[in-house]
């Protein structure tokens, strides 16, 4: 494993994190999930990212008791608010009262004192931003948190949301995108505004739910069992990338991965880790042996023959608009 500083914070994170959005207290059995967990720590990854509106709330229960009895200060575990959490007009979204009950139930649930970074799952229109910015401020001062993100903001939000961090002295580290090499809108403004104020990119869906991994067949059904099939979240976020032309590229880099002594999933997340400005790309397994493959990515250097080369299949029908914000991507909770 490789490990690189958050932004140009003094928080270092292994490069390929752990998380365990559609996973873990609904996809697989718990067992399963402390054995994909086990084999995280034995590569070495020691970035664990999950949120509270996940598995409604079972999958940080279930992070939590595979991750006790590690020592803590060799963990670095980020968690989530915004999405709704129970029945109430206040169990979700950005006010004050949502972000202080929420720290406290992720907190019991993940059986610690404190997370590494607290992150706004999404940008919230309907609370002033002051508000949400005091709140993790009062977060991170009561020591529940040591740094604060966000995850899915625009560059302009961003911006916003930094400048009232600096003025309560809280450090606003990160910045949690979907990012992989047919979804790149976040290159435009994202990253460069990112790189200026010294925040860092965790980047979730490196292998577009398995799109990338060369799985998804073009004139074939889904295989069973897949992200595609899944009835319980994820099949529509699958579903934009089962086209023809993008099906049909993903397998022309099956000879270019060859080439670089890689399988297609380490390409994928070898090819985010390229950007300078990505600290960590995430990583999510059923599977022990999926971990076990996808961490080989660490440390990988691409030459600029294949990443050219990767360009001229994927870059024209890669997303890249910056437009396609959360408000108007497809609906999910990553």
């Amino acid at each position: 494993m490789e490990y690189r500083h958050l932004g140009r914070s003094g928080l270092i994170i292994s490069e390929i994190a752990y998380g365990n959005w559609l996973t873990h207290g609904s996809q697989v059995e718990e067992d399963a999930a402390a054995a994909c967990i086990r084999a995280a720590l034995d590569a070495g990854i020691t970035t664990f990212d999950t949120a509270d509106v996940y598995a409604e709330t079972r999958a940080e229960a279930v992070l939590g008791r595979a991750l006790k009895g590690e020592r803590r200060e060799g963990l670095e575990i980020l968690t989530k608010v915004y999405w709704p959490t129970g029945p109430g007009r206040n169990d979700r979204g950005l006010g004050r009262k949502h972000i202080m009950e929420s720290i406290e139930g992720s907190l019991r649930r993940l059986q610690t004192d404190y997370v590494d970074i607290y992150q706004a799952h999404r940008f919230d229109t309907s609370t002033p931003l002051e508000e949400t910015m005091e709140a993790f401020a009062d977060v991170v001062r009561s020591g529940k948190a040591l740094y604060i993100g966000v995850s899915e903001w625009t560059a302009e939000q961003i911006r916003a949301g930094h400048a009232l961090a600096r003025e309560l002295r809280v450090p606003f580290v990160s910045s949690q995108p979907q990012y992989s090499a047919l979804w790149r809108v976040i290159e435009a403004e994202v990253v460069p505004t990112c790189e200026e104020l010294g925040i860092g990119q965790i980047i979730w869906s490196p292998i577009a739910q398995g799109v990338l991994t060369g799985k998804y067949l073009p004139g074939a059904e889904p295989p069973a069992g897949s992200r595609a099939t899944d009835t319980k979240g994820g099949a529509d976020f699958v579903s934009r990338w089962l086209r023809p032309d993008v099906l049909e590229s993903v397998q022309l880099l099956r000879p270019l991965a060859e080439q670089a002594g890689l399988s297609l999933a380490q390409l994928a997340v070898a090819w985010v880790l390229q950007n300078r400005n990505v600290s960590a790309a995430i990583i999510g397994a059923s599977r022990p042996e999926q971990v076990a493959e996808n961490v080989k990515a660490a440390g990988v250097t691409l030459d600029e023959g294949l990443l050219k080369a990767i360009d001229e299949l994927l870059a024209p029908i890669a997303e890249t608009d910056p437009a396609r914000t959360a408000e108007n991507a497809p609906k999910s909770r990553p």
